[in-house]
């Protein structure tokens, strides 16, 4: 039965949507961004940046609602989702069936401006963005599920604008699958006692005590890997200056996990300053290639 809220339907929908928190959504554009523009030396196509902006809210929306499905029953016994629109009811069912299908719609509609390399890859994402809410309950590190999601935003947009799978874009797809584990597993240390508790796997779980090592070597990994890319690509002073901030923050943030005692608040704000680094590295590119 569906509680009863002064809330509009709309608002649950946005909140559902995830777009009432930019900051998930905009660190899946930015891997997609970084592709695009160092695929095409720092100029790609303005439509295509359009179609990338879009896409990532409609598949991330997508995700959320897929996850949220998922999760209906399990999300109200964890502290930092059980006011989410599915579960406390706010929703039905039904509602966020109807709601991902539109979602979903939207970014078939998008995808299909793009070649039919990057469109075959789209698809092929669909089942990985689906299958991490089960990964959760059944695999040790479902973090690594969302990660290969993560990779996809970067095949995807590499090959809209080259066509093909060449070997600089792996640099990139493996940072960015150890970027996102580092920074997903640092959300997962919010929620690592409610999942314990509950019996659902995360990566802060399976890493233990060693979550804030395991979390330097992911951020450490990508960077080595963005300087290989940065080296192997002859990008300029720009990028440079803004893989060595990158470096000094992701080195801050490891040192930061290390403390003990520290409050949820932190585990998310580490989250959100992930965003401002990947734009950094993102403008560092793009200066790479043109200054």
């Amino acid at each position: 039965m569906e509680v009863q809220s002064s809330e509009p339907t709309w608002n649950a929908i946005v909140r559902l949507l995830r777009w009432d928190k930019p900051a998930g959504r905009f660190v899946l554009m930015v891997p997609a961004l970084w592709a695009a523009f160092i695929a095409a030396e720092g100029l790609p196509p303005v439509p295509l940046i359009g179609v990338i902006v879009l896409g990532t809210f409609a598949t991330s929306a997508t995700g959320c609602i897929v996850n949220d499905l998922w999760d209906r029953d399990i999300d109200p016994q964890v502290e930092r989702t059980q006011n989410r629109p599915l579960a406390s009811r706010r929703l039905s069912v039904t509602t966020g069936i109807i709601v991902a299908i539109v979602a979903l719609g939207c970014a078939a509609i998008l995808a299909a401006y793009l070649n039919p390399f990057s469109f075959a890859l789209c698809v092929a994402a669909v089942p990985v963005i689906v299958a991490y809410p089960l990964a959760k309950r059944v695999f040790p590190v479902p973090q690594l599920v969302l990660s290969i999601a993560w990779g996809f935003a970067v095949l995807i947009s590499w090959t809209a604008v080259t066509g093909e799978l060449n070997s600089p874009v792996w640099w990139l797809w493996g940072a960015t699958v150890l970027w996102t584990l580092g920074f997903d597993t640092v959300y997962a240390l919010s929620d690592r006692e409610d999942d314990r508790r509950i019996g659902i796997n995360s990566s802060a779980i399976f890493f233990g005590d060693y979550a804030p090592e395991a979390v330097g070597i992911f951020f450490l990994g990508a960077a080595c890997l963005l300087a290989g890319l940065g080296y192997n690509l002859h990008l300029h002073i720009g990028f440079w200056i803004a893989w060595m901030g990158a470096l000094i923050m992701w080195a801050w943030q490891y040192i930061t996990l290390r403390e003990d005692d520290l409050p949820r608040s932190t585990y998310g704000a580490i989250f959100g300053q992930n965003v401002w680094i990947g734009m950094a590295l993102l403008l560092g590119a793009i200066a790479g290639f043109l200054l």
